[in-house]
């Protein structure tokens, strides 16, 4: 029995490393590791592909279809840091962050809105979208979300359309779509 319970542990250990590295390019994560001047305290969870299965009903219920419901996602990654004093981001931490998903082929939007001169304000923030295509569908997309004392970051895996983006907003954890963002692609070399 506990033999068991260890394989199991591993098993849901090793997915969540897996599906982890699916969706982040090589180097990143160190960089992410990098990006504030201060220590962070941070939670992170994963839904995996079993996991998904078990949140289509609130698939369908925010409008996808039932068979696209089901083949929609495979994973969903969260990590949450929270700073102790508002955090300053580092330049070039972040620059590292962006040419890595550079290198990988995916695509980069900004909030049109915000500007990293105002991120240091209590309740502003900095939000970066980051899109990987297979063809006209969307296979993998990053969020990072920074304000002065937290970072979120949110990785969805699966097979989606750019209007699944609007459906999954506000569910998993995922942000609702702002209405008073405006997400523009990245400045060319940001």
């Amino acid at each position: 029995m506990r033999h068991r319970l260890s394989l199991a542990i591993v098993l849901v250990l090793s997915s969540t490393l897996l599906a982890r590295a699916q969706t982040m390019p090589p180097g990143v994560q160190q960089s992410l590791d990098n990006l504030a001047d201060q220590p962070a305290t941070h939670t992170g969870f994963t839904f995996d592909r079993n996991m998904m299965g078990l949140a289509q009903g609130l698939l369908q219920s925010g409008g996808l279809d039932d068979q696209r419901a089901a083949a929609a996602l495979t994973g969903i990654r969260f990590d949450t840091y929270r700073y102790h004093q508002p955090a300053f981001y580092t330049p070039e931490a972040m620059a590292a962050i962006i040419a890595g998903y550079r290198a990988a082929g995916w695509k980069h939007l900004v909030n049109g809105n915000a500007s990293p001169a105002n991120s240091a304000q209590p309740h502003s923030t900095l939000t970066d979208l980051w899109l990987h295509f297979t063809g006209a569908d969307i296979d993998d997309v990053t969020v990072l979300i920074r304000s002065a004392r937290d970072m979120n970051l949110i990785q969805v895996s699966g097979d989606l359309r750019p209007l699944d983006l609007i459906h999954l907003s506000g569910h998993f954890g995922i942000p609702k779509v702002d209405p008073d963002a405006v997400m523009v692609p990245a400045p060319p070399g940001k």
